[in-house]
């Protein structure tokens, strides 16, 4: 493929992966990073992709997501010591944290989903992904998919709310008590 063809799938990409990476990372030069080694990767793949297979947005985000993993993985193995919360509070809370682009209520909404959901909150809206490109990259079926997306934008919505997860948890016991009555109609 010629640079100049692998420039407009980059042109018209970049935005996707960026905002895939924009919800997980704390910071815009990891996701700027990110982003670039995405495409560096896909550049030196690109004999490799098939269009048959899937699309050129779902295949250029299961290199990010790839990516993710490792980078998260990195991350990992490189903490010496758990900071304390008090610290992580002060992190998030500093004027001086950089900003990705996501507004900080949703960056702490998002904060309190769980990977999964997380990772498919970021496909979806960050990474524009449609349901059935996020059970094709993903391994769910479609269904699947849209019932994680539909609880976990609930959850954040209760967050962002500010009914907090003490709120959420009531509700999910709430609902759990009316599907186990032996008297539901």
């Amino acid at each position: 493929m010629a640079q100049r063809e692998f420039a407009g799938i980059y042109d018209e990409h970049i935005w996707r992966v960026y905002g895939f990476f924009a919800y997980w990372c704390n910071s815009r030069q990891d996701a700027e990073d990110l982003t670039q080694l995405t495409f560096e990767r896909a550049f030196r793949a690109w004999t490799r992709y098939d269009e048959s297979r899937s699309s050129i947005a779902t295949w250029l985000l299961a290199i990010a997501r790839n990516l993710l993993i490792d980078h998260m993985r990195a991350s990992k193995a490189s903490r010496h010591q758990p900071l304390d919360e008090a610290v992580l509070d002060s992190v998030a809370a500093s004027p001086d944290r950089p900003n990705v682009g996501l507004d900080p209520e949703l960056e702490r909404a998002l904060a309190e989903l769980k990977p999964r959901e997380r990772e498919l909150v970021a496909l979806r809206f960050g990474g524009d992904l449609t349901f059935q490109e996020l059970a094709l990259l993903t391994g769910l079926s479609v269904a699947n998919v849209q019932q994680i997306l539909s609880r976990s934008l609930r959850r954040m919505r209760s967050n962002l709310d500010g009914g907090g997860l003490q709120a959420a948890s009531t509700r999910s016991s709430a609902a759990t008590a009316r599907s186990s009555s032996p008297l539901r109609t």
